[in-house]
C-alpha cells in the first residue's frame, strides 16, 4: 500500500546552531582562486583557516541559511562545501569522544563522510577508502552508530569530517541535494574502467553525473581534441554517433567502433558547413581557454548551427588565468547558451563548462537531471591507455 504524504518520514532537521564557518575543499593549489571567489559570493565574510586543499571563511551572519547548491555553482573550484563547526583536537584516543561532542551541536545525522585534507597521488574514486579516511570513518561511526557510512541519499543530513591528522579533524554538515553532494568529499565515485582507453572517459562520466547531461541515442556529436579517444569511447557506449576531430590517431578500439568517424585535422581547419547537423560539441583541446572559446564560438554562432549543448574543458596553464573565468562564461552566454562550470574531481588544472542553448530549470539540476540515455549503454570490450 502506498503511504500517504502525511505518513511519509519527515526530513531530518538542520543542525542548530548551523555553524559560523563555511569550509570548502579543493584541488591542492587552487586555494587562492577559491578564496577569492568565495569572498565575491559572500560579501562580509572573512577568511578563516587556510591550508593546502582547504579554505574556510567566517560567515557574516552565523545563523543565516545558505543555498549551498547555488554557492557551489558560483565558486566553481570547491569539491566539498559545508557549514563548519571548526576543528576538533585531542591528545589521545580517550579524549576524542569528548572533543567531538564539545565541537558538535545536538543533532541527528543520516550519513557520515570522511576524507583526507590533502589528497595527492590518490585516484578520486579511492579517496574515501584511503587509510586515514577509513580510520576516521570507523572512529566517527562509533560515535554516531545510527548514521550510515558512505554515500548519502537525496535530502539527508551529512556529517562531514575532513581529516587533518590522527588527532585533528574539521567537522561540519551539509544536506545531500545533488550527485556531487551524495559522495564523500564531492568525489566522483566511479573508478576508471580497465577497458577505458584514457582518463577522458572518466572525466566525461563525471560531467554527465554532475551536470545531468542527457543525450538521446543516435544523436550526432563531435569532439575536438579527442586523441586517444576516452571521451569518444564513453559517448559511443551511450549509443551516440561520434565524429572526432584531431590530427593525431585515436586508439584502434575506438577508431574501429561502429558509429565512429575521425577527421584527421585541427578544429580550426573544419569548415563551418561540415559542423551542421551536430547537436552537441565537446572540446578537450590542450590550448589556452581564449583560443578554445574563439574556435567554439565560431561554430556556435554560425548561421544554420544546430548545436544544442557544449561540453568544454578549459585548461588553466597558470592559476592566475582562472581570474578570467567569469569572462569566459560571459562569452558562452553571448552565444545564446546557459553555462555551468565546475572543476571536476577527476580532472587536472582545468574547468569543465557544460552549456545548453537557452535556459534550464534550476530544479532539474537539484534532482541531478534525468540522465537516462547517456548514463546507460553497453560496455564494449576495450583496453586502457593513459591520456
Amino acid at each position: 500500500m502506498a503511504s500517504s504524504p502525511s505518513s511519509a518520514a519527515a526530513p531530518t532537521p538542520d543542525p542548530d546552531p548551523p555553524g559560523s564557518f563555511l569550509l570548502a575543499t579543493c584541488q591542492p593549489g587552487a586555494e587562492e582562486v577559491l578564496a577569492v571567489r568565495l569572498a565575491a559570493a559572500l560579501p562580509g565574510s572573512a577568511r578563516g583557516a587556510w591550508r593546502r586543499g582547504v579554505v574556510s571563511v567566517r560567515l557574516p551572519a552565523a545563523g543565516e541559511l545558505l543555498d549551498l547548491d547555488l554557492l557551489r555553482g558560483r565558486v566553481v573550484f570547491a569539491r566539498a562545501l559545508f557549514r563548519c563547526f571548526g576543528q576538533a583536537h585531542w591528545k589521545g584516543e580517550g579524549e576524542r569522544s569528548a572533543a567531538l561532542r564539545d565541537r558538535l551541536p545536538e543533532a541527528r545525522f543520516d550519513a557520515l563522510h570522511c576524507v583526507p585534507r590533502d589528497v595527492r597521488g590518490v585516484a578520486a574514486a579511492d579517496v574515501a577508502s584511503s587509510p586515514a579516511a577509513v580510520a576516521a570513518a570507523a572512529a566517527l561511526g562509533a560515535e554516531f552508530p545510527h548514521a550510515r557510512l558512505g554515500p548519502a541519499r537525496p535530502g539527508e543530513i551529512v556529517l562531514d569530517c575532513v581529516v587533518d591528522g590522527p588527532d585533528r579533524w574539521w567537522l561540519g554538515w551539509h544536506r545531500a541535494t545533488t550527485p556531487a553532494t551524495f559522495h564523500p568529499g564531492g568525489y566522483h565515485p566511479r573508478a576508471l574502467p580497465s577497458q577505458a582507453v584514457s582518463r577522458a572517459w572518466l572525466k566525461l562520466d563525471e560531467a554527465i553525473a554532475t551536470f545531468g547531461i542527457d543525450i538521446a541515442p543516435g544523436t550526432r556529436v563531435c569532439e575536438w581534441g579527442a586523441a586517444p579517444g576516452g571521451a569518444c569511447q564513453r559517448l559511443l557506449e551511450a549509443g551516440l554517433e561520434v565524429v572526432a576531430v584531431d590530427p593525431a590517431p585515436l586508439d584502434a578500439v575506438v577508431a574501429l567502433a561502429p558509429g565512429f568517424t575521425q577527421w584527421r585535422k585541427r578544429a580550426r581547419d573544419v569548415a563551418l558547413r561540415d559542423m551542421r547537423g551536430f547537436r552537441w560539441l565537446l572540446s578537450d583541446m590542450n590550448i589556452d581557454p581564449t583560443s578554445t572559446l574563439e574556435a567554439v564560438g565560431r561554430v556556435a554562432t554560425a548561421p544554420g548551427s544546430t548545436l544544442e549543448g557544449l561540453v568544454l574543458t578549459l585548461k588553466i596553464p597558470d592559476w592566475s588565468r582562472a581570474a578570467a573565468l567569469d569572462e569566459w562564461l560571459a562569452a558562452v552566454r553571448s552565444w545564446g547558451f546557459a553555462p555551468e562550470a565546475r572543476q571536476l574531481s577527476t580532472g587536472g588544472r582545468e574547468v569543465c563548462v557544460v552549456a545548453r542553448r537557452g535556459t534550464r530549470p534550476r530544479a532539474a539540476r537539484r534532482r541531478g537531471g534525468r540522465q537516462r540515455s547517456i548514463r546507460g549503454g553497453p560496455r564494449r570490450a576495450t583496453r586502457r591507455a593513459d591520456r
